[in-house]
């Protein structure tokens, strides 16, 4: 059975699924971007990135202008796709509680043009048994395709080194889905690792939970440190100096993002809410801002203070607000201080109207917060105070 195109990628226009189709363009398989966002797809069609992802403009403009990638707003083109890559991860509710029928949901709009023959690969974080959800739905269609889970594992901005360096996990439920999932995926790298649907879902679902309990513990003890007046900084680069066991320790930090936070709530929704050290990770991590706001308070009448926020994306070097903990930290700081000011040079103004310059913060603002630790901030010289628990200032992070 012949198809006009190698891969569509469902949901392609956003941070997961379009590093994923240039990538895949750019090893010569013809690529289609399928995403209901009508901008992001016409930014595509102009061979212009929707948001920040270094490296990825260059190859975009190549790959458009070789007519490898192409991006529409028509569900219809996913017939024309040997291979359909679905992006579209499980979203948690307002109760933190996992949605397992979302994803089935959503490919409703796909379902119709589903052909006999394709590898439909689920790529994004999945709850288990997911897989097998769509599984059985295809097999309810009665559509002969094969079912896979892929899982990406990219770090925004890293996403065109990482897609080509690191081994990518394939799951199929049977010997030829397997195959036809690796060698999709083994168009990128040659480190292929194989496991089943279940195994996948819990090893990525393990990953980003391992990397939230990890911040959860430094954020952890920087608290311990600052509210006894000890610079955690000095602790953690002390206790790592030339010892091995240590290097792997992060400094303290907001863990924020659309995943981290998601992926282990969906964790603990499979254990059954039994997950004990997931649920103390979230408690610090989401308190985090809580915290700062609180020490600040402890030493300043905020009430008659302007607090500058610096930096509202979830991670430096982006544009991404997406759970960003910035905005709780900005919601915390209205209850307690005169006025808050938020500034960051990546987030647009049609995205958040509120931000201001950084030169009006820097000169109105009372006090300082680096929330994001933008390289843009490194060099900034003040008299204010600054509280930095990123160490981005090199000044230390006791507040």
């Amino acid at each position: 059975m012949s198809f006009e195109n190698d891969v569509v990628v469902v949901g392609g226009g956003g941070h997961v699924g379009l590093p994923l189709a240039i990538a895949l363009a750019s090893r010569g398989r013809r690529t289609v971007v399928y995403d209901v966002a009508e901008v992001a797809v016409a930014r595509i069609r102009e061979a212009k990135m929707p948001f920040i992802e270094p490296g990825a403009d260059d190859v975009l403009a190549r790959v458009v202008a070789q007519g490898l990638l192409t991006a529409s707003t028509d569900p219809a083109v996913v017939a024309t796709a040997e291979n359909v890559v679905v992006v579209i991860g499980t979203p948690v509710d307002e109760h933190l509680n996992p949605d397992p029928n979302a994803i089935p949901r959503a490919l409703a709009t796909c379902a119709p043009f589903f052909r006999d023959g394709q590898l439909l690969a689920l790529r994004s974080t999945i709850y288990p048994g997911v897989t097998a959800l769509v599984r059985d739905m295809v097999a309810e269609m009665g559509i002969r395709m094969d079912v896979a889970f892929c899982p990406e594992r990219i770090a925004e901005h890293r996403a065109m080194t990482e897609l080509f360096e690191l081994p990518q996990i394939v799951s199929a439920y049977t010997p030829e889905g397997l195959a036809r999932a690796g060698a999709l995926f083994g168009a990128l790298t040659d480190s292929i690792v194989e496991l089943t649907p279940e195994e996948a879902e819990l090893a990525k679902l393990f990953t980003n939970t391992w990397r939230y309990i990890k911040f959860a513990a430094v954020n952890q003890f920087y608290m311990m440190a600052n509210s006894k007046g000890v610079d955690f900084e000095r602790v953690r680069a002390g206790l790592t100096k030339d010892y091995p066991r240590a290097q792997d320790m992060p400094g303290p930090g907001f863990a924020a993002g659309p995943c981290l936070f998601k992926d282990t709530m969906q964790l603990a929704a499979f254990s059954d809410n039994t997950f004990q050290l997931g649920h103390s990770a979230m408690l610090v991590n989401e308190g985090l801002p809580l915290y700062i706001a609180s020490q600040l308070e402890q030493s300043y009448d905020l009430s008659d203070k302007t607090v500058g926020i610096l930096g509202m994306a979830f991670k430096a070097g982006s544009d991404d607000i997406r759970s960003s903990l910035s905005y709780k930290l900005q919601r915390v700081l209205r209850f307690k201080a005169r006025e808050v000011l938020g500034t960051d040079p990546h987030v647009p103004a049609e995205v958040d109207a509120s931000l201001v310059p950084l030169e009006e913060v820097l000169e109105r603002a009372d006090i300082l917060i680096v929330a994001t630790p933008h390289n843009e901030y490194r060099d900034i010289k003040t008299d204010k105070p600054v509280a930095d628990v990123w160490n981005l200032l090199g000044n230390g992070v006791l507040i």
